[in-house]
């Protein structure tokens, strides 16, 4: 599917959808808590989804009390000995160390372009956890079977943090303690997240600088009663929007929230936009904006959106952090680099630096690359753009924004 997307100026207030992130958890520890949980303000972009499919497969039942809020009764009890997580890094990454709990073999499967993504990091820690694991070289699917007991290990963190994300969650429930040593890790704010959301859940996780883990074994998640926030992720699409493109006020996103992408709040300031925050809202309004220099290492997700900011900037913007976009939902440094030239706008990629030049953008027919955030942010450079912008496979924003694009267009200036 394609949109056609004219150039055009943005005036109003959205919300975007509830974080995937944070939903992606909240739905595996309700699973894990013996007991009913509530979870609020929860939105079925295709992530979430995945991740609801996994826990329904691994023993939890759902019950949809309306269109934004579930039922959930805990109990890892396996339904069915294969998990298909779709096309879900953090559900992939998230749900096999979860299965490895159990002491039956499960088989993880996944579809898409998940299936290229390197999962070679899990097998190796698993397997000295107390897993066996069969692999097909590194990569979906392959089977975990546990039951996970705890220990001393060490563990590489510098191509996700997801992974490690998934470990924390699931050893709480081992016999044994456990203490992670973590070499290069990388997206901490992520990994705050998950101790943040485990702490809810009334479990403790505790570390020395990202660098080592501490995980007392035989622990319970405590079942919950909890509102999902909004995702800064998206948040952050909309707020360069209206700082490229007019004023957007985006709600039910705080910036005190751990979510990593808050970082864009400093991206906008250091580009010249006007920003005004409030208590559980944020403002983006279009001043002249200059180029600037942002370290994305820990927040690789904003490069889509840095993207198109750095190309409505005069001169040239700096973007540490490039080497983290090679096995995203596609190799995002290319995909960037490849549909901004058809803009207009000249990008360099140098091992982890991702130069931009402002300029002038330009009519043309570019690709997602079947990647939800890069449709998201070419849709938002057509928006200054001197013609009409066609942006083929956009139905990939049902990812995590299925209504991406009617949002936009309810708030352009008519």
């Amino acid at each position: 599917m394609e949109r056609i997307i004219p150039p055009g100026r943005l005036h109003g207030t959205l919300t975007p959808p509830c974080s995937k992130s944070y939903a992606q958890r909240a739905l595996a520890l309700s699973l894990l808590s013996e007991g009913t949980s509530i979870l609020r303000n929860i939105e079925f972009c295709q992530d979430t989804r995945s991740a609801l499919s996994c826990i329904r497969t691994l023993g939890a039942r759902v019950e949809e009390l309306d269109e934004s809020t579930l039922r959930i009764q805990g109990g890892l009890r396996p339904l069915d000995l294969r998990l298909q997580v779709g096309e879900s890094g953090l559900a992939s990454r998230l749900f096999t160390p979860i299965a490895a709990l159990w002491n039956r073999p499960i088989r993880i499967e996944g579809t898409g372009s998940l299936l290229q993504r390197p999962m070679q990091m899990m097998i190796d820690p698993l397997r000295r956890l107390g897993a066996s694991v069969s692999d097909t070289l590194g990569h979906l699917p392959f089977e975990v079977c546990g039951p996970l007991r705890g220990g001393e290990i060490e563990v590489d963190g510098s191509l996700s943090s997801q992974f490690i994300t998934g470990l924390l969650l699931a050893l709480p429930l081992a016999d044994e303690d456990t203490t992670l040593h973590v070499d290069r890790a990388v997206s901490t704010p992520y990994l705050d997240m998950t101790i943040d959301t485990a702490a809810r859940f009334g479990v403790e996780i505790f570390h020395k600088e990202y660098r080592e883990f501490y995980i007392p074994g035989s622990q319970c998640y405590v079942a919950q009663d909890l509102a999902i926030e909004g995702d800064w992720s998206a948040a952050a699409m909309l707020l360069v929007a209206g700082a490229v493109a007019g004023q957007v006020r985006v709600e039910n996103i705080s910036a005190l929230s751990k979510q990593a992408d808050t970082a864009i709040l400093d991206a906008l300031t250091h580009a010249g936009a006007r920003i005004e925050v409030e208590p559980t809202a944020v403002t983006a309004t279009h001043r002249e904006l200059h180029a600037f220099e942002f370290d994305a290492t820990n927040c690789p997700d904003l490069f889509p959106a840095l993207a198109t900011l750095a190309a409505c900037s005069e001169g040239e913007t700096i973007l540490h952090g490039a080497s983290r976009l090679r096995h995203k939902e596609s190799d995002r440094a290319e995909a960037i680099q490849s549909e901004f030239r058809k803009l207009g706008i000249r990008v360099e990629v140098d091992g982890d630096t991702m130069r931009i030049t402002g300029g002038t953008i330009h009519g043309a027919r570019v690709k997602s690359h079947n990647d939800h955030r890069m449709a998201m942010t070419l849709a938002v450079a057509a928006l200054r753009s001197e013609g009409e912008v066609t942006i083929e496979e956009c139905e990939s924003v049902a990812k995590s924004y299925p209504d991406f694009f009617e949002d936009l267009e309810r708030i352009r200036e008519k």
